[in-house]
């Protein structure tokens, strides 16, 4: 396939994080780009605005006739979270259309282009996003594919008309082994996705053929630690290549330094809380100094990142009240997370609201996720969100509540959690979870806002 000749494009599961990028990049190059999706979402309704049809119904009719014909002109793209026995896949194929997966497109289109792609089990989003923002606001410029909103950018997608592309590799199903980058970083390796790898090793296995495909003249820059080889080594405490150092809270903002073997980049103000994320930070730098950014340029690009939409996403900071949204959904995405909160807010009695998702996922990681959980004060624990699984015996919230070791717990649903943020009105709240968790977020702030 030619991605050059594409003219109409059809992605289903058209409100993914991922997928919604590449109807925004079809857009952009003037295709006529419709889709579908099982729910109505934010995204989703802002995508209809950009003039992107989406449809909510598994019928084929729905569909325009300028999709149905199999042509080099038309492109059909699925996304391996939606289920195959759907009946749009089923015509689709009936009538001679090949369908790619979403990361075989971003391979297609990454080709050509200076890749520099960002993968890990976790933080790899936020890295990617850091790295396209000290790009975009040091004038270097970049194209890119990023696994969340950008807050700077209020898309999960920049346009750049040079040959420089960020993109957000994913591990789950081996998608980012489509991509051969210019620049490869690895931001972390925990078991993860065992529904897909089984175990850990061969979760390894597949980020090291990740990092066998870099270009011959490429660099790779991993996390210190990691099981990997690399050229260049990354960490936020040391000891390796590149490091952070004199890490610290001022006015509730972190403050760094950036150190390696010449010399060293003082009171870097980044505008994201949390070790972990000045981690991903020296990541970024690291990147943007392979490509000969200036320094000063940098720690500018630092100080006005905004962040990613549910990555520390404050939802309502006020002296009576802080209200926090992220995405953790894995039991060391959260224990940063937590960590980062109770660090900033140290006196603080935390509330956290989290949603399970997947049942594989509970059941692995079920002593860790209560491990992390202990920490809160309050627990609200809602049920498990299932995406693509189907209920596994046994596994349920309940289950992951037993192992949870505070007293103050509960199994909730979505209308005791606006009863008792209303009644209880908490000092420091976080909302946690990959699930539909975010549907709270409007709800439980408008409650939190009014007197």
């Amino acid at each position: 396939m030619n991605i050059n000749n594409i003219r109409q494009v059809y992605l289903i599961g058209i409100g993914g994080i991922g997928m919604s990028a590449l109807a925004r990049y079809f857009r952009y190059l003037g295709c006529l780009v419709a889709g579908y999706d099982k729910t109505e979402t934010e995204l989703t309704k802002q995508l209809v605005v950009e003039g992107i049809s989406v449809n909510y119904a598994d019928d084929f009719a729905l569909i325009s006739d300028a999709f149905k014909v199999a042509d080099e002109y038309t492109l059909i793209i699925y996304t391996p979270a939606v289920p195959n026995e759907l009946d749009i896949i089923n015509q689709f194929q009936q009538l001679g259309h090949s369908l790619f997966k979403r990361s075989q497109v971003l391979g297609l289109i990454s080709q050509n282009k200076f890749t520099i792609a960002v993968a890990g089990t976790h933080g790899k989003t936020t890295t990617s996003t850091l790295i396209a923002h000290i790009l975009k606001d040091s004038g270097y410029d970049c194209s890119a594919f990023l696994g969340g909103i950008s807050t700077n950018y209020r898309s999960n997608i920049l346009f750049s008309e040079n040959a420089v592309a960020v993109i957000e590799a994913d591990e789950y199903d081996r998608s980012f082994l489509t991509l051969y980058p210019k620049i490869a970083v690895v931001t972390s390796a925990d078991a993860d996705h065992l529904d897909i790898y089984g175990d850990k090793n061969h979760l390894h296995e597949s980020f090291k053929l990740f990092l066998n495909q870099l270009h011959n003249e490429g660099k790779s820059i991993v996390k210190a630690g990691l099981p990997f080889e690399a050229d260049i080594w990354y960490s936020a405490d040391g000891p390796a290549d590149v490091y952070a150092d004199n890490i610290r809270i001022a006015g509730g903002e972190f403050y760094f330094d950036y150190v390696w073997d010449m010399g060293r980049m003082n009171n870097i103000h980044l505008g994201l809380p949390g070790n972990h994320n000045v981690e991903n930070a020296v990541a970024a730098i690291t990147v943007a100094r392979q490509l000969g950014i200036a320094d000063e340029k940098i720690i500018k690009a630092l100080s006005s990142f905004t962040g990613v939409k549910r990555r520390f996403e404050y939802i309502v900071k006020s002296h009576e009240t802080v209200y926090i949204d992220d995405y953790a959904h894995h039991p060391e995405e959260l224990r940063a997370f937590l960590l980062a909160v109770k660090e900033l807010y140290p006196t603080q009695k935390l509330t956290v609201i989290f949603q399970p998702h997947l049942y594989s996922r509970t059941r692995d990681f079920a002593d860790g996720f209560a491990e992390v959980l202990s920490m809160a004060d309050t627990l609200l624990l809602m049920d498990i969100y299932p995406a693509r699984e189907l209920p596994i015996k046994g596994v349920d919230s309940r289950m992951l509540l037993g192992k949870v070791m505070i007293e103050d717990k509960h199994i909730v649903t979505r209308e005791s959690i606006k009863d008792y943020v209303q009644r209880c009105r908490p000092k420091l709240l976080v909302t946690v979870g990959a699930g539909d968790i975010d549907l709270l977020v409007q709800p439980l702030k408008a409650i939190l806002e009014h007197a």
